[in-house]
């Protein structure tokens, strides 16, 4: 078990490979263990490390409350200590947004960006966004953390032939604090980096699947307001696009690893 402890928290992390780094950033409720399909296919060539974000996985699990700014700070100080100055930045849903958080909080520490199915911004605007954040509030502290995974699984892994991945999917949520994933999911509630995105100036791919929570008309705005981003659909693909089709997502990352200023 590798892990760092940083302000009195313990973050707890996987490590592979040699060669530059890489940081894998997980979503709400998930872990490390989200990126299994990633970390030996990354690590022929990179030095490739993953962490629990706090109040998942292994890592400490503190009180209340989270931010977008918490998390990204979380993650530069598990790099310093980590002796990484600077590191390609891969995340997901929650894990994309502390990654657009950190381009501009720490830019020097981030040599390139993989956005995958997220958003720089979460702001409720219409009647069907506060139903969605309420709906899944009111499971989690009503019926518990597998009710919410078993909520998720069939809206991430629909297709009959992936009933193991529903089922592994409500088997990790289950795992989850309860109080710790409120926090984590009240901590981008309101949060936005849009105003500033012309600020990010490293390499950066957006991904996008095309029947993912957010719409690609969303990630198509946001990746024309970058100075060097570009985006890619992935078709017959849902949120968990680096589950769901992982051996398209790794080639993929694997071509704009090994030159960020590339076209695809």
């Amino acid at each position: 078990m590798a892990e760092v402890r940083i302000d009195g928290l313990t973050f707890f992390y996987e490590e592979q490979g040699r060669g530059e780094p890489v940081l894998l950033l997980h979503g709400l409720g998930s872990s490390t263990q989200d990126w299994e399909l990633q970390m030996e296919a990354l690590a022929g060539s990179y030095r490739v490390v993953a962490i629990d974000l706090r109040g998942h996985g292994r890592s400490s699990k503190p009180r209340g409350p989270y931010s977008v700014p918490m998390f990204a700070a979380d993650t530069t100080a598990v790099l310093q200590a980590l002796d990484i100055s600077a590191a390609h930045i891969i995340g997901i849903s929650l894990g994309g947004m502390i990654a657009f958080q950190m381009a501009l909080d720490a830019p020097k520490m981030v040599k390139s960006l993989v956005i995958v199915n997220s958003v720089p911004e979460l702001i409720p605007r219409t009647f069907k966004d506060w139903w969605t954040l309420w709906q899944r509030a009111a499971i989690t502290q009503l019926m518990g953390m597998r009710r919410m995974g078993e909520f998720l699984a069939p809206r991430l892994f629909p297709k009959p032939e992936q009933a193991d991945l529903r089922q592994l999917i409500a088997d990790r949520w289950a795992q989850n604090d309860k109080q710790a994933y409120m926090a984590a999911a009240r901590s981008f509630v309101g949060w936005s980096v849009v105003a500033d995105l012309d600020k990010i100036h490293c390499p950066t791919l957006v991904v996008s699947a095309d029947e993912d929570y957010w719409p690609i008309s969303i990630k198509e705005a946001y990746t024309a307001r970058m100075p060097n981003a570009r985006l890619i659909l992935f078709e017959d693909s849902r949120h968990a696009t680096p589950i769901d089709q992982p051996e398209k997502f790794n080639t993929v990352v694997l071509a704009f690893l090994g030159n960020p200023q590339q076209v695809l």
